[in-house]
């Protein structure tokens, strides 16, 4: 690519494009990085800089960019059929990806619906669960129970359920009521509470919400174990296990988001193994196509599908769907994705990098400037604060954790921020070695920044 040709595409970028969750009189101030291509864990931008991906391109790349398995699959099932409805017809991937999931997911789950991103799997989920009740002719149940400041996506549904100030204020009179509950994180590192004393206090409040209104509540909506986007909170496993429990004992249905939790992030497939959570309704995506083409899939109870059968004059089906539903190169990936895993050994092989991955944050633990290192899995948030010790946040307006990514650039690493939490979530592909690299210069950049 010449010089020429480069100042172009960054030309065109600044006049034609609008870049999600970015201030674009900022971007539109800044030399644009853009990506030309990627290789194992990887990425290459057209002036030939280098860049160890940090994020798995926001969460979704597993096995590393350009895995053969996986690019192999799709060309071979281009030769075949790119797309093709489901909407009275079936594919040939999509049904075998369905019969796999089903396999490896929670036994409670028998039926896969199709969409193309973890927010349509939300929705799907929520009128899933709306819906059932109103068939059962239990038309009271309207509402939802979510965690505070929880993040399940940016359509309306799914940000009525993950609602955020910062995020979707200006949408509230379009959303609708969501009942809250505080997460153990509230009472562990708000209220200085112990790990054991945060965790009684969150289900207390649990508890005492769901009893209160459980002629009401047709689902309860969580991601188990680490909530992603509201900042890399992690939860003990009791917690969602208690979660559940309550939905039991108050008829409540239990969504399980695992759309960025699931596919070996935590170090197994699903978050709710760790605990043996059987929920009624799960929502995929992210890494479900190992990274490599927008997929999603909301798995659903045997009793929730059942609910939906009936004559055509009854007007039981399950009215929704999506163009791309059940794409077969996304699903052909999908299976690739899959064979990689057990091929592999993915899972068994990432518990020594997890092990090595705690020990590494120990040290950034230490930094004057950190107030908190969360981890389950390959999942990490770093949090930043002007006091470590009172956890006295930043100014919102210095943007430390942008300043700290900015300086990870120009070591060659690509990371991304969540207010001034640092994110680190590196493909399950990444080697001890790149390891400890990438804890190495997270580190430092956070040092130069914070105490430059």
């Amino acid at each position: 690519m010449t010089a020429t040709d480069r100042d172009c595409l960054k030309q065109w970028d600044h006049a034609y494009l609008w870049h999600p969750f970015t201030q674009m009189r900022e971007w539109l101030a800044q030399d644009p990085v853009v990506i030309e291509r990627a290789e194992g864990n990887y990425l290459f931008d057209t002036d030939g800089r280098k860049y160890f991906d940090g994020v798995s391109s926001l969460w979704c790349n597993v096995h590393g960019h350009g895995r053969p398995e996986l690019v192999e699959a799709i060309r071979k099932q281009l030769d075949a059929v790119a797309h093709t409805t489901m909407l009275g017809l079936g594919n040939v991937p999509a049904i075998v990806l369905a019969k796999r999931l089903i396999e490896l997911a929670p036994r409670s789950l028998t039926r896969v619906f199709y969409s193309d991103s973890g927010a349509t799997a939300v929705e799907i989920a929520l009128k899933m669960a709306f819906e059932y009740w109103q068939l059962k002719g239990d038309r009271d149940r309207t509402l939802y129970v979510s965690l505070s400041d929880s993040y399940h996506g940016d359509t309306v549904g799914s940000m009525s359920v993950g609602y955020s100030e910062t995020l979707h204020s200006r949408y509230r009179p379009l959303l609708f009521p969501c009942l809250k509950i505080s997460p153990p994180h509230v009472f562990r590192y708000y209220r200085g509470e112990s790990d054991g004393d945060a965790l009684a206090h969150a289900l207390e409040e649990a508890e005492r919400t769901l009893g209160e209104n459980r002629g009401r509540v047709a689902a309860m909506i969580v991601e188990p174990l680490m909530q992603g986007a509201a900042g890399m909170w992690n939860q003990p496993a009791e917690y969602a296990l208690g979660l559940q429990r309550l939905c039991r004992e108050n008829n409540i249905l239990f969504i399980a988001d695992e759309v960025a939790v699931g596919f070996g992030r935590t170090g197994k497939m699903f978050a709710c193994e760790h605990a043996g959570i059987m929920p009624d309704l799960m929502c995929l995506g992210k890494g479900i196509s190992g990274g490599l083409l927008p997929l999603a899939a909301t798995l659903a109870t045997g009793e929730i599908f059942n609910a939906f059968l009936g004559d055509y004059e009854e007007r039981k089906t399950f009215f929704h769907g999506h163009t791309y539903t059940g794409n077969p190169l996304g699903c052909a990936a999908g299976n690739a994705s899959l064979d990689v895993f057990a091929n592999d050994d993915t899972l068994a092989r990432l518990q020594t990098k997890i092990a090595r991955l705690s020990e590494l944050l120990a040290s950034v633990q230490k930094l004057g400037h950190v107030s908190d290192v969360r981890q389950w899995g390959m999942m990490i948030g770093i949090e930043l604060a002007a006091d470590a010790a009172s956890r006295k946040a930043y100014p919102a307006a210095k943007q430390m954790g942008k300043q700290v990514i900015l300086e990870a650039r120009k070591h060659g690493l690509m990371i991304r921020p969540l207010g001034d939490v640092v994110v680190l979530m590196p493909p399950l592909s990444t080697t001890l070695q790149e390891m400890e690299w990438l804890v190495g210069v997270t580190g430092e950049c956070i040092r130069a920044v914070t105490e430059g």
